[in-house]
């Protein structure tokens, strides 16, 4: 059996990330795509081989056999269609981050479980082999208790981007920073305690570089650097994770949401490991997961406790460096 997808926008990361996952994950059927420019609509719908193409999200959402529902829409406008979604009986994999603050993220769940059905937020690189295997690392003290983390992740500002404007929930913090905070909350078991954080602001009045420093309750340290920096003409990256343990430390530079062969630095005792993983397509396994999560032969990867944990932090980051 496949669970029958609707994609609510025609948004770039749905081209060119999940769709594409969705058609290499076996419980997955592509049954709807709904935009608001007609043209754009039968485009995805001949491009991907979508049966039905719906000019207006309303018209998705009222179709009866759309099972679940795919939101990559800007971040302010989350909270609405994801609530809209649940209460039409599907279920949503949102894009990150789900929600501009804890309280709306805390709703949208509340909607869910009122309407029987499952929501998760969209988190590919948490679903990859890589991420198992540097948790799995971790677990067996191979660098012994963790001490500190460090993350960064930098890129381009864009020319003209959602990202750049405050009332669509732009920002590095939101849209960068929710990855840092969700590798130290994938890799620290603890609660973070204290947040200290600073950024620097546009014109437009979104952070285009935010540096956070949380400290846990278990007394490991974390630090992030996110920014849109690197200019606006090109596609430009930076990403950093190093750990470091009483044993030694794990240094990576692999870039987040990517698949084949990645690799990562041990150090243990002294001794150098290079730890190659064999990957496959994040956003398959994370389509793949929510598919059979819904036919009741898994259980969400990103759990409701972890998104409120996340949405938490972000909060008292953002709230750290005046953003809102």
């Amino acid at each position: 059996m496949k669970i029958r997808w609707g994609v609510l926008s025609t948004a770039r990361i749905a081209k060119n990330c999940t769709i594409p996952g969705m058609l290499k994950a076996p419980s997955c059927e592509l049954y709807a795509i709904a935009g608001r420019n007609e043209e754009k609509v039968e485009a995805y719908k001949k491009e991907f081989g979508f049966e039905k193409g719906y000019v207006g999200y309303e018209k998705l959402l009222e179709d009866p056999l759309v099972n679940a529902v795919y939101i990559p829409l800007p971040n302010h406008l989350h909270y609405e269609w994801v609530i809209k979604a649940l209460k039409a009986g599907k279920h949503v994999l949102c894009e990150k981050p789900l929600a501009l603050t804890e309280d709306e993220a805390r709703e949208m769940f509340r909607t869910a479980k009122e309407n029987n059905v499952i929501l998760m937020e969209a988190y590919a690189y948490l679903h990859s082999e890589y991420i198992a295997s540097l948790v799995k690392d971790l677990r067996s003290g191979i660098i012994g208790d963790i001490r500190y983390i460090e993350s960064a992740f930098v890129t381009q500002g864009y020319r003209e981007d959602v990202r750049l404007y405050k009332e669509m929930g732009g920002g590095a913090a939101y849209d960068l920073g929710c990855y840092c905070t969700t590798m130290f909350l994938t890799l620290i078991d603890s609660a973070p305690k204290d947040v200290k954080a600073i950024a620097e602001f546009s014109d437009r009045g979104v952070d285009f570089q935010t540096a956070a420093i949380i400290r846990f309750e278990n007394g490991v340290r974390a630090s992030f650097d996110v920014g849109m920096i690197l200019g606006d003409d090109s596609n430009a990256r930076f990403d950093r994770l190093y750990i470091n343990g009483t044993r030694g430390y794990i240094k990576s530079d692999v870039e987040y949401n990517q698949e084949g062969t990645l690799k990562y630095t041990i150090c243990s005792d002294g001794r150098i490991i290079e730890r190659s993983v064999d990957t496959t397509h994040n956003y398959a396994l994370e389509a793949e997961n929510l598919s059979r999560s819904i036919l009741g032969e898994e259980t969400p990867h990103i759990t409701e406790e972890f998104s409120l944990k996340n949405a938490n932090l972000l909060d008292r980051i953002l709230k750290e460096i005046g953003y809102r």
